[in-house]
């Protein structure tokens, strides 16, 4: 039986196909062909661990053969069906942050037009704020395995007018943005938040009371 030999791929042309391994115990470089390596999910690349046995061309000429990767294996790539998915749920929480100019306008034509409290402004960007603050230091303890904000709280704060920072948080720090059951609840305390808004700040709220009651 042929002994495998190990060395290190020095040079790879990916264009021609072929490259040199540096044996490792020394001694001159050993000439590969894309061939050797056999059918595999990536390519070679400068750097690589290699395992093989050492032979000879038609002409005599020293090559490596049966060459194999000793580098960890890579994780499998999930099916196209699947990365197309996350590749549209992605996009749309990207989008998802138009939302905040969005009732930002939604404020201002409220003011300009009827007249909000001064403490409205500064109230949603104080609770945004410390949501952002509260999320940021959540997902540090979800690093450092230390004690955790409880879900029902990061609700609360995205409910009491501080869901702004809470989606920032979540597209700029990666937090709390794939959890399914999480996101909904969220939406559900954002349209709440502005559905209160709209009911308590606009001639809506009053004629809706009005129907109603009168």
């Amino acid at each position: 039986m042929t002994r495998r030999q190990q060395g290190t791929l020095i040079q790879w042309d990916a264009a021609k196909g072929y490259g040199f391994i540096a044996p490792e115990g020394g001694g001159p470089k050993l000439f590969v062909h894309a061939k050797a390596f056999g059918l595999r999910p990536r390519r070679p690349f400068v750097g690589e661990r290699l395992s093989y046995e050492a032979g000879q061309d038609a002409q005599g000429k020293p090559r490596a053969q049966a060459v194999r990767s000793l580098e960890p294996r890579p994780p499998a790539e999930p099916p196209p069906a699947v990365q197309r998915q996350a590749r549209r749920q992605e996009a749309l929480r990207g989008s998802s942050l138009w939302l905040i100019p969005g009732f930002a306008l939604l404020v201002l034509v409220v003011h300009l037009g009827f007249g909000l409290p001064h403490w409205l402004w500064g109230g949603y960007l104080a609770m945004s704020l410390a949501t952002f603050i509260v999320y940021a230091g959540d997902k540090r303890a979800a690093r450092l395995q230390q004690w955790r904000v409880s879900e029902a709280t990061l609700h609360a704060l995205a409910l009491a007018c501080g869901w702004p920072g809470a989606l920032l948080a979540q597209q700029l720090l990666r937090h709390k943005s794939a959890k399914t059951p999480f996101r909904r609840l969220f939406w559900l305390s954002v349209m709440l938040n502005v559905l209160g808004f709209v009911l308590i700040f606009t001639p809506l709220g009053s004629k809706l009371l009005h129907a109603y009651v009168l």
